[in-house]
């Protein structure tokens, strides 16, 4: 399955964050909200949030959302799980730098949407918010290189980190520019390893 986006963003009426967890936590015939959190609860042209259920979540972070929904993981998501699982954790959220649904980041929007990021920030607060010590997974690969708006996206994300005392990390090897390497094609049992976000976005602005 592939999603192209339909239009701009900009179009639609967008759900806030705090609407969309509220119905990801109403009982749904679709899928286990015991297991899953989904956000919205419905395939749309964005997504805030899709992951496991767990007191441990791994949080990892690309660039944009794809196809994947509650028990129809694509790869990268599957692959997500395994690194996951693979490092201790009992659970992920898949969280990205842009919420718009595109399989082919060449999709993404042009002109970014305020309040979508907006409302996307809301979604980072919130994961962040239930875990005692929030563990990031920068996961984005050079795709960040495919819109202008994606760097600056990352940044107010780091502040956001800052006030829950973050610590963010990578996994395999960083590409030649730094861009943390993306979940596919990584070892099963690739560990996770630190990773200085806030030196990484400075030397794009270099």
């Amino acid at each position: 399955m592939v999603h192209i986006p339909s239009g701009s963003t900009a179009s639609l009426e967008l759900l806030t964050f705090r609407q969309a967890l509220e119905a990801a936590n109403t009982p749904s015939p679709e899928y286990d909200i015991e297991k899953w959190i989904y956000a919205p609860n419905f395939y749309s042209e964005y997504r805030y949030l899709l992951g496991t259920r767990g007191k441990n979540p791994l949080i990892c972070i690309g660039i944009n959302p794809s196809t994947a929904r509650p028990d129809d993981l694509d790869n990268t998501l599957k692959s997500v799980q395994r690194i996951a699982l693979g490092n201790g954790f009992d659970s992920f959220l898949m969280f990205n730098v842009y919420a718009q649904r595109a399989t082919s980041p060449d999709d993404m929007e042009k002109t970014y949407n305020p309040l979508l990021h907006k409302e996307n920030l809301e979604a980072f607060r919130y994961i962040l918010s239930i875990s005692t010590a929030p563990a990031v997974w920068a996961a984005w690969g050079a795709i960040i290189e495919k819109r202008p708006y994606l760097p600056g996206c990352v940044r107010d994300m780091v502040r956001v980190g800052q006030e829950f005392s973050a610590s963010w990390y990578c996994a395999g090897a960083v590409t030649k520019k730094g861009h943390p390497h993306h979940p596919l094609y990584l070892r099963k049992d690739e560990a996770l390893r630190p990773f200085d976000v806030t030196a990484y976005l400075d030397s794009l602005q270099a």
